[in-house]
């Protein structure tokens, strides 16, 4: 039986939003928050940001010489597919902390430096969001596990009810 723990390999912050993240020793996060010293931190659906190292392989494939924070992602996995991750699951990472996937790719409003460069930029399709249930310390290396038979928030399920989406 093939295990459902996974790899973070790298977690990143940035003072500013629109911009690369750099890559940290570790990370704090706050319930109902994200990271602490991070440009994308506060009350809303998108706290952190997951990207899958398999993601920014496809983006070096294309020529491009790229690396975790590079797409502006909190937290690079290695070996789960994020992509399988459903509105309402939730992760436990570290220390205990908690995360519940809130948002599957975003829409990007201004083309990325990324975007530019390769005329593609994986984000959009690709990074998972997640807000902070319990709180914590990450650093790469820490495991990632999905976690089974989780109860989904009212928040969680309320989105679903108004975005239409399956959980």
């Amino acid at each position: 039986m093939r295990s459902l723990n996974k790899e973070i390999i790298a977690v990143s912050v940035s003072g500013k939003k629109g911009e690369r993240k750099h890559n940290v020793e570790s990370i704090s996060l706050r319930e109902d928050f994200g990271i602490a010293g991070d440009a994308h931190a506060g009350s809303g659906r998108r706290q952190v940001s997951f990207l899958a190292e398999e993601s920014i392989k496809k983006m070096r494939l294309k020529g491009l010489y790229v690396r975790p924070g590079d797409f502006a992602e909190n937290i690079t996995t290695r070996g789960v597919d994020l992509l399988k991750l459903k509105i309402g699951k939730r992760l436990k990472a570290g220390d205990g902390v908690i995360f519940e996937v809130s948002q599957i790719g975003k829409v990007c409003h201004a083309r990325c430096d990324i975007y530019y460069q390769a005329g593609d930029c994986v984000m959009p399709r690709e990074g998972v969001f997640a807000r902070v249930l319990k709180g914590g310390t990450l650093k790469p290396g820490d495991t990632l596990e999905i976690l089974k038979n989780a109860k989904r928030t009212k928040r969680a399920t309320e989105w679903r009810r108004r975005t239409n989406r399956k959980i």
